[in-house]
C-alpha cells in the first residue's frame, strides 16, 4: 500500500447514511468493503429530529427516537457480522438529513449513500436529499445501488475516471481515482471526451496548439497524458489505460462503464433557479451508470 493510502488509513473514516432501506444497506456494505480496502473505520449515520405534525394525532416522541436508534443498531449488527475485520460504529444524528450528513462528511474521507436505481423513478437515499447532499458536499460522495445479493463482492473491473480541462482542474478527481485503485489493487481507465469546436470557439491560439500537437486527436491525447503524468509517477504500480473519444463526456463515460467497478466524476456545484446543480456529467452518471458512482467536488 502506498504512502498516500497509509495516510488515509491513519486519519480518516468512511461515513455511510442508513435509513433501514435495502438501498442504504447496500451502501453500508459497499462502504464496509471500501473501509476494509483502505484500512479505516466505518461510521453508520441515521438522521432523525423530532418534528411533531400539526395534526390531532397521538405522536410518541420516545417511540420515534427508539425506532431511529433501532435502525442504526440493526445496520451496525449486520455490517459488523459480515465484515468482522472492519471497525464499525453507529449513531443517530439529531438534525435534518441534509444538515446532519453534510456535517458528518466534513469529518470523513468520503460519504456513501444508497441510490434507488435507473429510469424515471431514479432517486437517492432520503429522496431528493441525496442530490442536495452531493451538490453541497466538500468530500467525495459515492452513490451505490441495491443488489439482490448484497453480500456478494462486486465483479472485478477497472476504476473508470473522467478527465476534463487542465491537470489542475482534475487534480481532485484523479487523486481519488488513483487512491482507490491503489487500495483495491485495481487498474484505471482514464477517459477524456472531446467534441469538434465551433467556428467561434476555435481561436487562433487553440488552432496553433492543435497544430503543434499534430491535430485535434493528438492534442486531446497529449492533454490526457499530461494530466495523468504526476499520478502515474506517484502510483507507478497502478495500471492505466488512456481512452480518448469523440463525443459528450456523459455519453462516452456511460458507454464505457459497463465493466467498471466504480465510476469517478467531478462536479463544480452551480446555482440555478432551483438551487444548487451538480452539472450534466455527474447527473447523467448518477442516474444511468450501472456501477457505483463517486462524485468529487472540484474547486
Amino acid at each position: 500500500m502506498s504512502r498516500e493510502a497509509q495516510e488515509f488509513r491513519a486519519g480518516t473514516e468512511i461515513v455511510a447514511g442508513v435509513d433501514g432501506s435495502p438501498e442504504s444497506l447496500a451502501a453500508a456494505e459497499w462502504a464496509a468493503r471500501e473501509a476494509g480496502h483502505r484500512g479505516v473505520a466505518l461510521r453508520l449515520a441515521h438522521a432523525w429530529r423530532w418534528e411533531p405534525l400539526d395534526l390531532p394525532l397521538v405522536q410518541d416522541r420516545d417511540a420515534q427516537e427508539r425506532a431511529a436508534e433501532e435502525v442504526v443498531r440493526a445496520a451496525e449488527a449486520e455490517i459488523a457480522e459480515r465484515y468482522p475485520d472492519v471497525t464499525v460504529t453507529a449513531e443517530v444524528l439529531t438534525d435534518t438529513p441534509v444538515a446532519a450528513l453534510l456535517e458528518a462528511q466534513e469529518r470523513a474521507g468520503m460519504l456513501v449513500l444508497g441510490s434507488r436505481g435507473h429510469g424515471a423513478v431514479a432517486g437517492f437515499l432520503l429522496g431528493s436529499y441525496g442530490m442536495q447532499i452531493i451538490a453541497a458536499a466538500t468530500r467525495p460522495v459515492v452513490a451505490v445501488r441495491a443488489r439482490d445479493d448484497r453480500a456478494a463482492e462486486p465483479p472485478t473491473g477497472e476504476i473508470l475516471v473522467g478527465q476534463q480541462g487542465s491537470p489542475e482542474d482534475c487534480e481532485a478527481v484523479l487523486r481519488f481515482a488513483f487512491e482507490t485503485a491503489d487500495a483495491r489493487g485495481a487498474a484505471i481507465r482514464a477517459v477524456r471526451a472531446w467534441s469538434l469546436p465551433s467556428l467561434y470557439a476555435f481561436s487562433p491560439t487553440s488552432m496553433r496548439l492543435a497544430d503543434d500537437a499534430g491535430g485535434l486527436v493528438p492534442f486531446e491525447e497529449k492533454a490526457l497524458r499530461e494530466a495523468l503524468a504526476p499520478w502515474r509517477e506517484r502510483y507507478p504500480h497502478v495500471p492505466v489505460t488512456e481512452h480518448v473519444e469523440l463525443g459528450s463526456a456523459g455519453q462516452v463515460l456511460l458507454t464505457t462503464s459497463g465493466a467498471a467497478q466504480l465510476l469517478v466524476v467531478g462536479r463544480r456545484a452551480k446555482r440555478g433557479a432551483l438551487g444548487r446543480r451538480i452539472g450534466s456529467v455527474a447527473h447523467a452518471a448518477l442516474h444511468l451508470a450501472p456501477c457505483p458512482v463517486a462524485v468529487i467536488p472540484q474547486g
